[in-house]
């Protein structure tokens, strides 16, 4: 397995793949769901590249940028057993060059709700980040987590809107034996912490059984009894909703398949979660 740090090198390297090549976009701290990610690349290429970079554009001022886990040597070795061919770790300063001045890049359609309310600022970064990377890597897939949805949605419309020749495979999210899932910020939490984080889940797998085995038309009714599970769960929720899977807008009824979208915080760490129900 290769690692590389430079743009330079590495799209010099680029420039001798003929190949396939799968990219799996990561912030580091590996965990089993970018170990699926990194095997669902090895069966779409041979090529399968994993970028390793904490991006601070899409971190707020009072985000947790500064202390989030950067194990780099447990990294590359979780990702030379999973079967990388390569990793690309650039610096900070590499990818933002002091005195570059700035692009925004967004998705406002599907951007301002839900993560894009709670943290301003952040899906730019998302999409300036993942745009650096397609073109500096030219990968023929990019593999994404479902854990995401809303990012993998705004992925998803920037590379078909922008017209750009790499196919977005999703991959379903990967959860703990419990139902948790998995993320690189359960570190975080303490071991009350994560029991109560089930009530995401929890949440999920109520709205799941109200939609499919109860019928329930009503948006509303499926959110409150969400919130109420989180609540319940000692986590503070910041958002429960049923939304169109596609555009993320609001429904008068559930009469389609729908994503259910949930976030809460324990103590300082916030978590999310989703489900597609229906269909």
């Amino acid at each position: 397995m290769l690692h590389l740090t430079s743009i330079p090198d590495t799209r010099a390297h680029r420039q001798t793949i003929s190949a396939p090549v799968a990219l799996v976009p990561t912030m580091g701290a590996l965990h089993d769901g970018h170990l699926r990610l990194i095997e669902e690349g090895c069966r779409l290429a041979d090529e399968v590249w994993v970028s390793i970079f904490v991006n601070p554009t899409q971190f707020g001022p009072n985000e947790d940028f500064s202390r989030y886990p950067r194990p780099i040597e447990d990294d590359l070795a979780k990702c030379a057993s999973a079967g990388a061919t390569v990793v690309f770790n650039p610096t900070p300063e590499a990818m933002y060059p002091p005195g570059a001045l700035d692009t925004q890049v967004d998705v406002p359609a599907i951007s301002g709700a839900f993560e894009g309310e709670n943290r301003p600022g952040h899906f730019h970064g998302v999409c300036r980040v993942c745009l650096k990377l397609f073109n500096i890597c030219r990968p023929t897939f990019a593999c994404f987590g479902q854990k995401d949805y809303q990012q993998l949605r705004i992925i998803e419309a920037l590379v078909a809107d922008l017209n750009l020749p790499i196919a977005i495979q999703r991959v379903p999210t990967v959860r703990e034996p419990d139902g948790l899932a998995m993320s690189s910020r359960n570190r975080y939490l303490d071991d009350a912490q994560r029991r109560h984080a089930l009530g995401l889940s929890k949440a999920l797998d109520l709205a799941r059984h109200l939609i499919e085995t109860e019928g329930e038309p009503d948006p509303a009714a499926v959110e409150q009894a969400m919130r109420d599970t989180i609540a319940a769960h000692h986590l503070a929720p910041d958002y429960a909703a049923i939304r169109h899977p596609d555009t993320l807008a609001p429904l008068a009824m559930i009469d389609r398949p729908v994503v259910a979208l949930v976030a809460g915080r324990l103590g300082s760490v916030r978590l999310l979660d989703n489900a597609l129900i229906g269909g």
